[in-house]
């Protein structure tokens, strides 16, 4: 929280303070400040420049920040501004003797003639600001780092988070009021409405796309099985059509498969080359030209891959602000929850089922303050393999902790019925499973719950639409062209298809 002093009943920022204390003048351009106020008041077009650069607090002088807030609540409602509406609002909310009266508004609008330069203006004006908050924030920073009993690595989590907001401009905000709440909402539904109903990011998965309307902003986004099943091969899938045919950049943290193993798995699925030729490289010469021409799109893509083992939440944090920062990440991938660890502090932090708890609690925040989907891989329990009947797995079945349910606006499970040995879905119709997957929606916060069937390429690892018509012989007919030895109902092991022993789909 931000700290401040309280002279004579005002809230004063404590960086003015710190700098008058060293001598200083707190960073300020008071008379562009008093030139951007005036060129808003007499030009419409001065204000469609810069409503979307400053805020009230980027004013130095108070007195500007009760005007600017007068502006922008005018603006709000589609009401004109000029010196006449600018004044009767601050009469009306206590705060035109405050101001300095008509006779300080009307010297701000003598001061411009027209609102030339005034994007220029506004932005200098937001630089000194962002000076301002830096030198709140560092002196901050020191005062905490003297306090003994400060967790350094907690410490050092706060700097960059504070540091992230004022680098993104998404410096905290106190609560809203239900009408500029109501407004946003509006402009959002407008949105929507506009993208035909995608209102998220697009996975390239039809049916689950239509479910979800894409993965969302701020959501954490569970998708567990048991080993085998194909979680892995679903986000690569996934991530490959969200870069590839969305152009939406993709962070992967792969904590299980190096960041080769993962990429080669995508050059698979992208160019239908099975990873045991890739990884011999006895390819014949038409595959080689394949490959070449195929693997460009990939290339291209926006693909951040980490592959760093036993990430703690500290470092994910930090990583991944980074991206978003950087290279504008749209969406998030851990590969898997269990793989780590809660303390940047290398201290467990309780027993498993704790940390796991934290780890989640912690992606939840995180896709919160980054505003991008973050989606976690999570294992199940034994359970599944244990019970009788349908193997289909259930809430209860997530492994280690109750809170992973909790956190996630979605948790989904993958099932495929042929890794046991099943020729055949559990409805009605009695409809062949072989080269088929469900994607299995089983908690849905904002919307409904589905069992959607996908279609499983078990050489390539791919997960992609299920054809209508798809048929038990269809998938036969697909015999695979590399390997005569494969066959469509046979159980993928990962040595099978990877030629590693320790790499479940």
């Amino acid at each position: 929280m931000e700290k401040t002093n309280t002279i004579a009943g005002k809230k004063i920022d404590k960086s003015r303070i710190i700098s008058l204390e060293k001598g200083k003048i707190p960073p300020q351009a008071v008379d562009l400040e008093e030139a951007v106020l005036g060129a808003m008041m007499i030009d419409k077009k001065g204000i469609d420049d810069v409503i979307d650069i400053l805020h009230s607090d980027a004013f130095y002088d108070v007195k500007h920040q009760e005007i600017y807030a007068v502006i922008y609540e005018l603006f709000q409602n589609s009401q004109p501004i000029d010196l006449l509406t600018v004044s009767n609002l601050l009469k009306k909310n206590g705060k035109l003797e405050m101001v300095g009266g008509d006779f300080y508004l009307i010297r701000l609008t003598q001061k411009v003639a027209s609102s030339a330069h005034i994007e220029f203006h506004a932005r200098i004006i937001l630089q000194k600001y962002i000076q301002r908050k830096l030198i709140s924030i560092s002196s901050e920073i020191i005062e905490n780092a003297y306090d003994e009993s400060t967790d350094v690595f907690d410490l050092l989590d706060d700097a960059e988070g504070k540091l992230f907001e004022v680098t993104q401009g998404n410096l905290k905000k106190s609560s809203e009021d239900a009408g500029s709440l109501v407004k946003q909402a509006l402009k959002k539904i407008q949105e929507i409405g506009n993208q035909e109903g995608m209102s998220g990011l697009a996975t390239g998965f039809t049916k689950l796309d239509a479910l979800t309307s894409g993965w969302q902003p701020s959501d954490l986004i569970i998708i567990a099985a048991r080993p085998g099943m194909g979680k892995t091969a679903f986000v690569i899938s996934m991530a490959k059509n969200m870069a590839i045919d969305f152009n939406h950049a993709v962070a992967v943290f792969s904590l299980e498969m190096s960041s080769v193993q993962l990429i080669t798995r995508m050059i698979s699925s992208e160019t239908g080359l099975t990873s045991e030729k890739l990884r011999k490289g006895n390819l014949e010469p038409h595959e080689w030209e394949q490959l070449n021409v195929k693997v460009k799109k990939l290339s291209d893509a926006p693909i951040f891959i980490d592959d760093t083992p036993s990430l703690s939440i500290f470092d994910l944090r930090a990583k991944a602000r980074r991206l978003v920062s950087q290279h504008n990440v749209k969406i998030i991938v851990i590969d898997y929850l269990q793989l780590m660890t809660a303390g940047g502090n290398g201290k467990g932090g309780g027993n498993r089922e704790q940390e796991i708890s934290t780890i989640s609690r912690n992606l939840k925040a995180l896709a919160k303050e980054l505003s991008v989907p973050v989606i976690a891989l999570s294992q199940l329990s034994r359970a599944v393999e244990t019970r009788g009947g349908s193997k289909r797995p259930l809430l209860s079945d997530l492994r280690e902790s109750g809170a992973i349910e909790q956190d996630a606006d979605i948790v989904s499970f993958i099932f495929r019925p042929e890794y046991y040995g099943m020729t055949e879905w559990d409805d009605d119709e009695h409809t062949p499973c072989e080269g088929q997957g469900e994607f299995i929606v089983a908690k849905h916060r904002n919307g409904g719950l589905d069992n959607i069937r996908l279609k499983f390429t078990g050489h390539l690892a791919k997960f992609s639409d299920l054809e209508e018509g798809f048929s038990s012989e269809f998938q036969s007919s697909m015999n695979n062209p590399f390997d005569d030895d494969f066959s469509p109902n046979q159980r993928i092991e990962p040595k099978d298809a990877f030629g590693d022993d320790d790499v479940p789909f």
